[in-house]
């Protein structure tokens, strides 16, 4: 029966080698810490080069002329696929599988980060709402020493040829909290809200797409965060003796787990890599040679009139 051009053991080469590809994107992704165009190439190269040659040794066993020639190309080809498996295998492929086993211990790094910029703005505040009552009171103070003390009174703005004492307290009270909690605060902390819901959902279920941008993000935007809040709490009052809103962030080097290639690879990536490399030459083994192919004396230059040919 005539065997068709695109058996079976040829899906299985390209299923293998797409596979192959795909987990060294996510090793590149990792290494580069999220260049995706990069990594997409890095790992396309890899696919259609180990693929190829796979499929390119299939084809020369298969020949029906030249067999000397391509006795030689097939052996060359081989050589090339074992070559080139053999540095991924031991480079680009494993560092998926070795950040991966670091995974406990990445995961509690991001916890921690995302968790104090989750309490930052809880921090924020307390610190906001301590400002306000110890301002109110300050204000308080003021106006019943109005009397022994009229240089403070007048020091906090107040007037008393003019609104009540209480109503006057009342709009510097409204001040305070409109500048402590501008009509952009609400909207801040609900977009960082939503990001570290997100981020720590990307960490607890380990996406590995996902978490490098957690990994490129979480300081950087809580140091973002961080720095708003600074800055609303540098607005004073009159006469308001207040310091700045101060939180410390502090975040372990994950960084360097993800872009620096581990030492040695682990027996699982090793295995795996073997694995599918026996699946990327099954279609070179299962492929027969042609009947007049001359065997083993074609190495000796004895292959018989096939030989003519070259």
């Amino acid at each position: 029966m005539k065997e068709t051009k695109f058996s079976l053991a040829d899906v299985l080469t390209a299923l293998a080698a797409l596979i192959f590809g795909f987990v060294c994107f996510l090793s590149a992704n990792f290494l580069t810490l999220g260049d995706t165009r990069q990594s997409i190439i890095n790992a396309a190269v890899i696919a259609v080069v180990l693929g190829g040659l796979a499929l390119a040794a299939k084809v020369l066993k298969r020949t029906s002329g030249r067999f000397k020639t391509c006795f030689v190309m097939e052996m060359i080809t081989l050589l090339l696929f074992v070559g080139a498996a053999g540095y991924v295998a031991t480079s680009t492929f494993p560092h998926y599988f070795a950040v991966s086993g670091k995974k406990k211990e990445i995961q509690t790094k991001l916890r921690t980060g995302i968790i104090q910029a989750e309490n930052m703005f809880a921090e924020y505040e307390k610190y906001a709402a301590n400002r306000e009552n110890l301002y109110r009171e300050a204000l308080k103070t003021a106006v019943a020493g109005k009397q022994i003390n009229p240089g403070e009174y007048e020091a906090y703005g107040f007037d008393s040829n003019s609104i009540a004492d209480e109503k006057q307290i009342e709009t510097k009270m409204f001040t305070i909290h409109a500048d402590l909690f501008p009509s952009n605060f609400t909207e801040m902390k609900q977009v960082s809200s939503d990001w570290l819901v997100k981020s720590r959902n990307i960490v607890e279920k380990w996406k590995p797409i996902g978490i490098v941008g957690v990994v490129n993000e979480v300081e950087q935007n809580s140091n973002e965060w961080l720095k708003q809040l600074t800055e609303l709490s540098l607005k004073r009052e009159t006469n308001e003796q207040a310091k700045d809103f101060v939180y410390n962030l502090s975040f372990d080097d994950v960084k360097k787990d993800f872009n620096t290639l581990a030492g040695q690879p682990a027996p699982l990536s090793l295995g795996l890599a073997a694995l599918a490399y026996a699946i990327m030459l099954l279609s070179y083994f299962v492929s027969k040679r042609h009947s007049r192919f001359p065997g083993f004396k074609i190495v000796f230059g004895k292959g018989g009139e096939e030989d003519n040919e070259l």
